[in-house]
């Protein structure tokens, strides 16, 4: 890393940076394309001069989006997941209007940066949530390039043939597009409620219930129960959540590439060649 230092106002162009659109992305000021809108608009500054698309930035530097100044510790926060079980009857919004409760009402507090829900849990949906203090890991998860696989346990009021279920797997017509189920497991059941395990790698609103829905049948409770590697743990109760442990988190990264970016940036360790020339003596005086 250069020592070198970079005067007060001044635009750091060193390669040591990080793009600035990925560190607010991270810290989880807003998505990528709505951050580059802002640089176009002049409503991020660095160093207090307006930010260009690209423009690489360090923890060193003051970066102000609109009246919002990020402090060094806010730009450069520890990562944490999360593993939230969500009961039915919480919003996964910061604030409800109608006063409801959300699911950040249970979260621990953080010294610096903020919790960013990956994906969301409708009102009456269960399950697990996953929530991170990385925002670039957060849009990673949830953007449809990385198809991170979701599974849900629906209980399915009224009769399910075999028809319907070719029908979910092959693909039905939403409002909104096609949508397929990606596996659909029975899991038993008795009288007209009969569970079923289903799996897509998108995250529509009310997917999985809409889908239903189309082959005439009522979701009458749902739980995710799995996103990506992760699986809802048996231990954790509803309303409760635990952090997610160093082996999930690997797994987590690498589903969406990050653990590779991580070894492809790292820096090539150098040796002074004074050092290198000390240490062939040392080596021949010992023969």
């Amino acid at each position: 890393m250069s020592d070198k230092k970079i005067p007060k106002g001044a635009v750091d162009t060193s390669p040591e940076g990080e793009r600035i659109q990925k560190v607010l992305a991270r810290v989880g000021v807003g998505s990528r394309r709505q951050i580059e809108r802002w640089i176009e608009e002049g409503r991020v500054t660095v160093g207090g001069r307006r930010a260009t698309l690209g423009q690489r930035v360090t923890p060193r530097q003051v970066i102000r989006v609109d009246d919002r100044i990020l402090a060094p510790s806010t730009v450069t926060p520890k990562r944490r997941i999360l593993i939230y079980h969500k009961p039915a009857g919480e919003m996964c919004t910061r604030s409800d209007p109608q006063g409801r409760p959300t699911v950040f009402d249970h979260l621990p507090r953080l010294r610096s940066g903020r919790w960013i829900s990956i994906g969301r849990l409708d009102f009456n949906t269960a399950g697990l949530l996953l929530l991170t203090t990385d925002g670039e890991l957060a849009n990673r998860l949830m953007h449809p390039r990385f198809r991170i696989e979701r599974e849900y346990a629906a209980r399915i009021l009224g009769k399910v043939d075999e028809a319907m279920l070719k029908r979910l797997a092959k693909g039905v017509r939403l409002k909104d597009g096609p949508a397929r189920f990606e596996s659909i497991v029975d899991a038993g059941g008795e009288g007209a409620n009969r569970w079923y395990h289903v799996t897509l790698r998108e995250g529509r609103h009310r997917e999985v219930r809409r889908m239903w829905e189309a082959v005439g049948v009522k979701v009458s409770r749902l739980i995710r129960v799995r996103y990506g590697p992760v699986t809802l743990p048996r231990r954790l109760r509803a309303g409760h959540w635990m952090d997610l442990d160093p082996d999930a988190v690997q797994a987590l990264l690498h589903a969406v590439g990050l653990e590779e970016e991580k070894k492809k940036s790292r820096p090539r360790r150098t040796e002074n060649p004074s050092a290198k020339r000390k240490r062939a003596r040392a080596k021949a005086a010992r023969r």
